[in-house]
Order: structure tokens, then sequence, then C-alpha cells
């Protein structure tokens, strides 16, 4: 089973946690993609640089200068020191932006009826250049910054990005089958967020809407979701959501999202 791996900024943001969560990925058998954020080292060398960091609604806007900081700090700095410490771990790996052999093909965001600068919505995955490395025996280590059919770079979710990922993958794949996996910092999604203990083992659509209604699942868990039920939907196997210091346990623990 290929599997599709995400890890949040949260992770990346702490040395202890990504060296931790690193040993354990270069462990796991089999093929595997792991997809990276960042966000809080592009803020800090955003404010560094004097360049302001504009949010709405918890999601940045990415001006012209603020893609020059994202690009270079997700498929340049965060990216690379994933792909040595993997190296180093004894784990093959090649890194990539969107935009390194059109990996990732997105369309930018409308403008309307927010606009969040250039931010993508990836549109096409390119699967070929996936396999190819992973039947040469490297591990996948993908940055979110993608690029359009004119050339242009585009920041993008790092979830929705491992969604397309694993999708594209899925649907190119003859016989094998896909899991996709996002790591963050809880241990699944929380009935109760003041209580780690209160994961919730399984969640389909039905109870998704009504744990949504009753405001249990809100703020970023939402997306998560929401990717997660369009990766069942377009033929990924398996998605879980955990914490990255479970990636090691039999099966993840954390919450399975079914059909």
């Amino acid at each position: 089973m290929l599997k599709v791996i995400k890890i949040g900024g949260n992770i990346v943001d702490k040395p202890e946690k990504l060296d931790r969560f690193l040993t354990d990925f270069a462990r796991l058998e089999g093929p595997k993609i792991l997809i990276h954020g960042g966000g809080k080292v592009a803020t800090a060398i955003s404010r560094a640089l004097g360049i302001e960091t504009r949010m709405i609604e918890g999601r940045r806007v990415t001006d012209a200068e603020t893609l020059k900081v994202v690009t270079m700090v997700y498929a340049g700095l965060v990216n690379k020191t994933i792909v040595s410490k993997l190296n180093a771990a004894g784990c093959p790996a090649v890194g990539l932006s969107g935009a390194d052999g059109m990996f990732i093909r997105s369309d930018r965001r409308s403008p309307v009826p927010v606009d969040y600068g250039f931010v993508g919505d990836p549109r096409q995955v390119n699967t070929a250049l996936a396999t190819s490395l992973l039947e040469m025996g490297y591990t996948v280590v993908a940055a979110p910054i993608t690029c359009d059919e004119t050339g242009s770079l585009l920041n993008t979710n790092a979830d929705t990005v491992a969604q397309a990922i694993a999708v594209g993958m899925a649907q190119a794949a003859t016989t094998e089958e896909v899991e996709l996996v996002y790591c963050f910092e809880k241990r699944g999604v929380l009935s109760n967020v003041e209580d780690e203990n209160s994961v919730i083992p399984t969640i389909d659509r039905t109870s998704f809407a009504q744990l949504r209604a009753e405001g249990v699942v809100a703020d970023g868990m939402l997306p998560k979701l929401e990717n997660a039920f369009k990766a069942i939907d377009s033929g990924v196997s398996r998605v879980v959501i955990c914490s990255a210091e479970q990636i090691a346990c039999e099966g993840y623990g954390g919450t399975t999202v079914k059909a």
C-alpha cells in the first residue's frame, strides 16, 4: 500500500518533534510520499525582512513579496531540511515542489469573494513522475508550492496538496491501494478539545454533519475532514487523522474517516 502522509507546520516548526517524526517515518515499510507545511518559519522570516503577514479567517494572504518568502522557505529551507534528515536516517528521499516536473499543476484561486493573492487550487498531479521515483526506491517529499500552466508559482494549502496527490496516485494505480494520513499535534479528531483522550475513532458523513452542527468539529479541522471525504470519494482506500507521534503505531490510532 502506498502511504501519503502529511505533517503540519506545528511539527515542522519544532526540531525535536520533527526529528522524532522523521525517525519513525523513515522506518515505515513500503513506498511513501511526505507532504509538509511550515507556516511559522515563513512568518518569522517575513517579519525579519519587514514583510507584513496578512491573514483572513486564519489563511495567509500571499502577495508578490510573500510568495517569494514562502517559496524560499517551503520549497527550499524546510523541504531540504527534511530530505537531508531522511537521507541521513537511511531513507533515500527526493524533494519536489509542485513546479518540479510539473508535479502539481494548479489554477490560481478566484479573487471573488476573497482575494488571497497568489494561491492555487490543485488541478492535476504528475503521477508518472512520482511513480518513477517511487519505483527507483525514493521517498518523495513534496512542498506545497505549485504552478499554473503559465509557469506562475502559487502558494497552496498543504492538506489539499496531500489529498490531490493521494487521489491522483489512487486513480493512476492499477492494483496498489493508497492511504492518506494527516499528522498533526492532536491524537485525532477530539470530542473535547481539552481532553486528549476524547478521540473519535471513526467519522462518516452522517456523524460529520452532526459534529459540525454541534460545533464539535470546527476551525482548521473542517478542511481536513472535507479533504478526507473528497479523497475517499475519489478512490483513496483509507484516511486517518492522528498525532505525528503515532505514526509508528500499528494502524496509527487516531480517527479513521469512512464514506
